[in-house]
């Protein structure tokens, strides 16, 4: 059976969503559609808008077959370890094609950077420009280092999607995945733009959903629903505020070994954590403090999710040593039986499998479901928020 791996948040999903799974299928409608999608904590470095089983099950409303997690280390991964893991898993599971959106009107263009990142000149030039200028955030050296050796090509990694896409690109490279690339012209709003007709970004979604006002003219009617009454339920939209309370009150509990540990805080950005936790009243006062030039803000705000949330350095390496089932359809159920017969991943269907595996796969798991814990604080009605929930959490059959 073919299988169309997608690495997503779906945070909201939206209409620009279900176009990419819609384009993606196009001309292939008995190929499957099998999703790796992050946990309660997202790439950004933030807690998502509603939980991953409600995001699951929106997607596979709206044309997705079958939805994995991929677990909280590499969801807070950087850019390249989040593709990375992603990529990885979709492979070991038996996918044969990666879809991802893009800017770029050229396939040929995106793999064309993808492969000059990897070349040792490449790397030489970036760390060279960081040398050069202590200022330099990584993103702004390595555009200069290919801007260099690329000439006009380089401008295309000033777009989000096209960033993701290279690393993407990068990973079936390096990992030599047996997964073709397929890319799907974003339409509508940028990643991070307002956009206009029925099409808005996720940032702009969250900014109206937050506001109190409703997205549901800019989502599929079947998940805006999904979406709907987990929030009648008391549990859609977890309060920013007592999230980022709760999480500080873990940050302050951080001591210098803990620092030491956390991925991606080199060039002092651990010793500045350390600092600010202790005495910064506030989340967004904290992440000021931490922040300098050569940092960007999303690497800040994804080694306070990892300190306060217990991901330490080396968590990501590789790709995820198992694959838990969030939501499948009908067609979807078929889909995982043959998916069980090859692939090279043990898969878990129900949670307390994963005391069987133990070692690695249960040290993970556990430090999901320690995070969606956390995430359920933040939860409207009392009787959600009880621990242990990501332990009972069945997958979300969708007839």
């Amino acid at each position: 059976m073919s299988l169309i791996g997608v690495v997503c948040e779906y945070n909201p999903f939206h209409n620009g969503h279900e176009y990419h799974l819609r384009e993606s299928r196009q001309g292939r409608d008995d190929a499957g559609v099998v999703c790796v999608m992050s946990g309660d904590f997202v790439q950004r470095g933030e807690p998502a808008i509603y939980s991953k089983f409600a995001r699951a099950e929106a997607a596979c409303f709206c044309g997705a077959d079958v939805v994995f997690e991929l677990p909280l280390p590499w969801s807070l991964a950087s850019a390249e370890g989040f593709a990375r893991g992603a990529a990885g898993l979709l492979a070991a599971l038996g996918a044969d094609t990666l879809s991802f959106g893009t800017e770029a009107e050229s396939l040929k263009d995106l793999d064309f950077l993808a492969g000059r990142l990897i070349e040792p000149e490449t790397i030489d030039l970036i760390c060279e420009k960081q040398a050069q200028d202590a200022t330099l955030s990584f993103a702004a050296a390595r555009q200069a280092a290919l801007e260099d050796l690329c000439g006009p090509a380089a401008r295309l990694l000033e777009e989000p999607n096209n960033i993701l896409a290279v690393e993407y690109l990068k990973a079936i490279r390096t990992m030599r995945l047996e997964l073709t690339p397929l890319a799907v012209r974003r339409v509508g709003s940028a990643h991070d733009g307002d956009g206009e007709g029925n099409s808005r970004s996720a940032s702009a979604l969250r900014s109206l959903l937050r506001s109190g006002r409703s997205a549901a003219e800019f989502m599929p009617a079947a998940a805006a629903a999904v979406f709907e009454r987990d929030t009648e339920m008391g549990r859609g939209m977890p309060s920013k505020e007592v999230l980022e309370t709760a999480m500080l009150s873990r940050l302050r509990m951080l001591d210098a070994a803990r620092c030491a540990a956390l991925p991606d805080a080199s060039g002092g950005l651990g010793e500045r954590l350390l600092a600010a936790a202790a005495e910064e009243p506030t989340m967004d006062a904290l992440i000021a403090a931490v922040k300098n030039k050569r940092v960007a803000m999303s690497r800040v705000r994804r080694v306070c999710c990892c300190a306060a949330l217990g991901v330490e350095s080396g968590m990501a390496t590789g790709i995820p040593p198992y694959a838990r089932l969030l939501a499948l359809t009908a067609r979807g159920r078929e889909i995982l039986a043959e998916i069980k017969k090859t692939s090279r991943v043990p898969i878990l269907t129900k949670p307390a499998a994963v005391r069987e595996l133990g070692g690695e796969s249960l040290r993970i798991f556990s430090l999901g479901a320690a995070a969606h814990d956390l995430y359920a604080l933040g939860y409207r009605a009392q009787e959600e928020r009880r621990g242990g929930a990501d332990w009972r959490s069945s997958p979300r059959l969708i007839e």
